[in-house]
Order: C-alpha cells, then structure tokens, then sequence
C-alpha cells in the first residue's frame, strides 16, 4: 500500500492561511402578503395523545400569526372522531373563514385507525363542501406508533412540521378565495 507522508509544518501552515469564514447575515424574515378584510380561524383539537397533538397547535399558532391570520379560536374535543361534528357546527355559524383539525389516530381501542382517520377526513371533506369553510386536517394517522418516547419524540416534531404546513396552506387558499370572490363579484369570474 502506498501512503504519502505530509509535512505537518506544511499542513499547518497551510492551515493557518485559510481567511477565517464569514459571519452570513439570517436571512430576512418573509414579509406575508396581508388579508383585505380580517380572517378568523377556528382550531380543532383532538385531546387523544394532547402532549404530541399541541405541538401542531403551537406551531400553526405562531405561523399563522406570521401569515396575518391573527383572529385563532382553539377549541378542544375528546378524540379525532369528534372533530367533524365540531367543524360543522363552527363552519355554519359563518363566524370563521376557516376551521382546522389536528389529531392522532392511533392503533387501539374498538375502532381500526385507518377506518377512524378515513372517515374523518371523508366527514371534514364534506363540511367543507357543504358549508362553503374551507376545512384543513392535520389530523394524521402513523402506520406503527409505540408509546415509547423515540416515538413521542418523532411525533411531537412532526407534528410541530404539519402545523406550520397547514398554516400556510390555510393562508395560501384563504387569500385565493378572497380573490376568487373578488372576481366572481367583480364579473370577471362566472
């Protein structure tokens, strides 16, 4: 094998030549377009697994205050099978431009996950429809979830992720609706 041997004068000096690295500035903070008329909010969450949940909570707060979306009602209900009703009920008092979900559905007790979190999704899909509301879910469904506190971890983060995720899809689609209805109202639409 052949190895070649370095002077360790010359890899020192060498090493002292380098400039040292340049401070970078933060990047600056991204200025969100704002509302033309204010927004409320409603929050559903699940109180299943509440430790994890509230990190999604907690995250859409903060985002969605960085979005303009300043007007949040946090509402609690036992489990995710209760979000749906709650939905309903909020979208149709017409105070909330927009409700959002956020639970865990875990393995366990008389009900399949997947048959809780498909139905729903399915219900919310169809309070959104009905009512008009546009309905976000971060309501999620883990294929394997221990009560471990690796797995505690994980969640809480990715729970802390979708929060922010389904803040800026709330904003994203109530600015697009109010233009939307602005052109419909307009004449320019429909």
């Amino acid at each position: 094998m052949n190895q070649m041997l370095q002077d360790p004068q010359v890899e020192t000096s060498q090493q002292t030549q380098m400039p040292p690295p340049v401070p970078q500035d933060p990047p600056p903070a991204i200025e969100h377009p704002r509302f033309a008329k204010p927004q409320r909010v409603a929050f559903v969450q699940a109180c299943w697994h509440h430790d994890v949940v509230e990190e999604a909570r907690i995250a859409f707060l903060k985002e969605a205050e960085a979005r303009h979306l300043n007007h949040v009602d946090v509402f609690e209900v036992p489990g995710s099978f209760e979000i749906p009703l709650h939905a309903q009920i909020l979208a149709k008092t017409r105070r909330y431009t927009a409700i959002v979900a956020a639970g865990l559905v875990v393995d366990g007790g008389i009900y399949r996950h997947e048959f809780v979190a498909d139905t729903v999704i399915k219900a919310l899909m169809d309070v959104q429809l009905r009512t008009e509301v546009p309905v976000f879910s971060a309501v999620l469904t883990p294929q394997q979830f221990h009560e471990t506190e690796v797995h505690y971890d994980f969640f809480r983060r990715h729970f802390a992720i979708k929060g922010v995720e389904v803040a800026e899809a709330c904003a994203n689609t109530l600015h697009g609706l109010e233009r939307l209805r602005g052109q419909v109202a307009a004449g320019i639409v429909g």
